[in-house]
């Protein structure tokens, strides 16, 4: 809930108007009753009277209520606002939107003048991309540190995912994510490749989407597991130093999800990379990837993770298998991907001692 006052309301409306403005009144919607308006909230909208280049004029004050379908945060109402704000007056008969704003911690109603983008801006640490490390590997194999690292990886991971959210509609909605999602499994069917598409048929999209649906259901069961996540923790959004420490970057799709995709993630990078030698996962990359997922689960004793994994596999699968992301890759390697993403999804527990019975 919002504390409203007469100050704070007037001091938005100079920010937004112009010095002159000023506030005449405000209230209930109804009536102007400033009775129980001490504190506003969502569904409950004010009205405005004010006075700015000597006209009275009135407006109506209101935020987005937070729900259950995609509206948990304020960035996703936000969004809506934004949208709403940008595209309502291109429309016939629809009511003009006067302002856009935000309320900052403190309280106070900013505004926003006629935004077009928005950007971050981050600290700059030093280090490089994981990936190069990786790459290295390929070509001159291990070094001293390079297994220790996975491990440190794999417990910090592990330490993230302890912190538990009890919220089954959110996991509910982070499923129906990376199902329908434009950037998730079926916006990349639709966009990260051609159609028709030699290396991959419509057939085999179909059988695949069908088969993703079935584990939506599945995981269903699983609203327990929400918790913290990274939500894109893969080699480019890892920076390493050089000393054996790292940062993470760019976190993405949410601060709560289902931590089996983090999991995920980062262990088909490894299987990318081996696939580039032999269509199985061998040598040192099969070296990562076990220390990956054995480190990973003696630190978090979560193996029911490994219940509910496949689909996320396939999110990643189709990601690093796509010709528009990845063109440089050889057929072998996206045929290698595309047999692991498939059978998969065969298994209801994935055999991670033996992922190379997916590579069949």
């Amino acid at each position: 809930m919002i504390e409203l006052t007469s100050a704070r309301l007037e001091a938005y409306l100079k920010a937004a108007f112009g010095p002159d403005t000023r506030l005449v009144d405000y209230g209930d919607l109804a009536s102007l009753d400033k009775q129980g308006m001490k504190r506003f909230g969502y569904g409950k909208p004010v009205l405005l009277r004010y006075e700015t280049g000597g006209e009275i004029r009135e407006g109506v004050l209101s935020v987005m209520r937070g729900d259950k379908y995609g509206h948990q945060f304020y960035w996703d109402r936000a969004a809506v606002l934004m949208f709403q704000y940008e595209t309502s007056d291109r429309m016939d008969r629809h009511v003009h939107p006067l302002g856009l704003g935000y309320v900052d911690s403190d309280g106070s109603l900013l505004p926003l003048r006629g935004p077009q983008e928005f950007f971050i801006l981050n600290e700059k640490l030093e280090g490089y991309d994981y990936y190069h490390d990786l790459k290295r590997i390929q070509e001159k194999g291990l070094a001293s540190g390079d297994v220790e690292f996975v491990r440190s990886l794999a417990r910090w991971l592990a330490e993230v995912h302890v912190c538990k959210s009890d919220d089954a509609d959110l996991y509910s909605r982070r499923i129906r994510d990376l199902v329908g999602a434009s950037e998730c499994i079926m916006g990349l069917v639709d966009e990260a490749y051609p159609h028709p598409y030699d290396g991959y048929s419509e057939e085999r999209f179909q059988a695949l989407e069908h088969a993703v649906l079935d584990w939506r259901w599945k995981l269903g069961r699983y609203a327990h597991r929400l918790a913290a996540v990274h939500g894109d923790l893969h080699p480019w959004n890892v920076l390493v130093d050089g000393r054996g420490d790292f940062h993470v970057l760019d976190r993405s799709r949410g601060e709560w999800g289902e931590p089996a995709g983090d999991l995920a993630t980062m262990a088909i990078n490894y299987l990318l990379f081996g696939l580039y030698d032999r269509p199985c996962l061998q040598g040192d990359f099969e070296r990562l990837y076990r220390a990956w997922f054995e480190t990973y689960l003696e630190s978090s004793r979560d193996e029911e993770s490994l219940e509910v994994i496949a689909p996320f596999f396939v999110f990643r699968a189709l990601v690093i298998a796509s010709p528009e992301w990845y063109p440089n890759h050889p057929l072998a390697v996206r045929q290698g991907l595309f047999r692991f993403m498939e059978n998969v999804l065969q298994d209801d527990r994935f055999d991670w001692e033996h992922i190379n019975r997916y590579m069949e």
